[in-house]
């Protein structure tokens, strides 16, 4: 039988060192954001569901009322267009960011099926 334990917008997350609001962190398949500070190996939650402006790469233009796909790049820390690998499946934009734009708008979905 199986137990409802949350919604599952957000989950539980103890880092391992401390973490701010609005820190990203990607593991295996998930990625979430701390919502409010969380010291390092203390309990905290991650937001695994939203929408959430994050940092852009530079130059990229996300040109679509909404709906293009999004990937997080863990390296430089920036959302972009770019799929490919050390990358990862953000979520959908739900409006369009300029170029010049420091953000852009996600619609953040787990990439359950990776």
């Amino acid at each position: 039988m199986a137990t409802f334990v949350q919604e599952g917008d957000s989950i539980d997350y103890t880092p391992g060192v401390d973490l701010a609001a609005g820190d990203v962190v990607a593991q295996g398949i998930l990625i979430g954001v701390a919502m409010r500070p969380i010291p390092a190996n203390t309990l905290g939650a991650l937001r695994v569901r939203g929408i959430i402006d994050f940092p852009k790469e530079a130059g990229v233009a996300f040109v679509e009322d909404f709906g293009e796909s999004v990937y997080w790049d863990p390296i430089a820390g920036v959302a972009t267009a770019t799929p490919t690998a050390p990358n990862q499946p953000l979520g959908a934009t739900v409006r369009p960011a300029a170029a010049a734009d420091p953000t852009v708008r996600v619609l953040v979905t787990p990439s359950l099926g990776a």
